[in-house]
C-alpha cells in the first residue's frame, strides 16, 4: 500500500511538473493539494512521508479529527469544501488556506471568530458555470464581494477557486480556468491587489489547469485512489 501511494504521488508531481515545463512555467510554481477526505490517516501519513505537505478536506469535524491525529506532522491543511457558516468557528486558524468562500456573510463571520493574533487567509469560490447546485458566488457580484472582504481585518483575501461542471474531456475545463485566471488579473489590477492564488484542477484535468495558471491543483482519487466507500 505504500508503495503504491507513493508512486501515485510522484506520477501527479511529475505530471505537474511536465505541465508546467511545457508551458514555460517553473513547476515550483504549482502546489499540490492531495484531497484526503474519506481517506484514513494512515493514507495520510504515507503521503506525507512520501514528501507531501498540502492536505485538503471537505468536513469540518472529519478535519478536525485528522488534524488532531496528526498534530506531530507539519501539515498545511486547505479546506476546500463548503463551509457552514456555524461551523466557521472550528475552522479560523485551522487552515492554511480555505479555498471556498462565497458570500460575505461566510467571511464576516471568520473575521467575528478570528482573534487579533489570527489572520485566517481565504480564497472566494467564484461559480463561472452558473451550476445551481454548485456553491460560489456569481461573477457579476464578485467585484461587491471582494471589496466587502477587502475592509475585513482578520481575513486575507489570496485569490481564487473554481469548479468547472464535471466532464470527461479536461478541454471542457479549459474556458473556465482561463476565465478565472483573466478575472483574478482584472481584480487585481483595479483592486491594486496581489492576489496569489488560482485553486484550480484536479485529477482529470490538472494539465489543463496548469497551462492556465493554477498555482493549486486540487488531486484526490489520483493519489489515494478511489474514495472509500462510506
Amino acid at each position: 500500500m505504500k508503495t503504491s501511494l507513493t508512486q501515485r504521488l510522484a506520477s501527479v508531481h511529475e505530471r505537474i511538473q511536465n505541465a508546467a515545463l511545457a508551458c514555460g512555467r517553473a513547476p515550483e510554481t504549482v502546489r499540490l493539494v492531495a484531497i484526503s477526505k474519506f481517506h484514513p490517516i494512515s493514507a495520510v501519513r504515507e503521503v506525507y512521508d512520501a514528501g507531501q505537505v498540502d492536505f485538503g478536506e471537505s468536513y469540518i469535524q472529519e478535519a478536525l479529527a485528522k488534524q488532531d491525529e496528526s498534530t506531530d506532522l507539519a501539515i498545511a491543511w486547505h479546506f476546500v469544501g463548503k463551509l457552514q457558516k456555524n461551523k466557521a468557528k472550528f475552522a479560523v486558524g485551522r487552515f492554511a488556506l480555505i479555498h471556498a468562500v462565497d458570500s460575505l456573510e461566510l467571511a464576516t463571520t471568520l473575521e467575528r471568530r478570528a482573534s487579533e493574533h489570527i489572520v485566517q487567509d481565504i480564497l472566494i469560490q467564484v461559480n463561472l458555470a452558473r451550476e445551481p447546485q454548485k456553491s460560489g458566488v456569481m461573477e457579476e457580484k464578485l467585484d461587491a464581494l471582494v471589496e466587502g472582504i477587502l475592509e475585513l481585518h482578520q481575513v486575507r483575501l489570496q485569490g481564487f477557486m473554481v469548479m468547472p461542471p464535471f466532464s470527461d474531456d479536461p478541454e471542457t475545463s479549459r474556458p473556465f480556468f482561463r476565465r478565472l485566471f483573466e478575472t483574478r488579473e482584472r481584480i487585481g489590477r483595479e483592486f491594486g491587489i496581489n492576489l496569489p492564488h488560482l485553486s484550480m484542477g484536479m485529477s482529470g484535468d490538472l494539465e489543463v489547469a496548469v497551462e492556465e495558471g493554477a498555482t493549486l491543483v486540487r488531486v484526490g482519487t489520483d493519489i489515494f485512489g478511489p474514495r472509500p466507500v462510506v
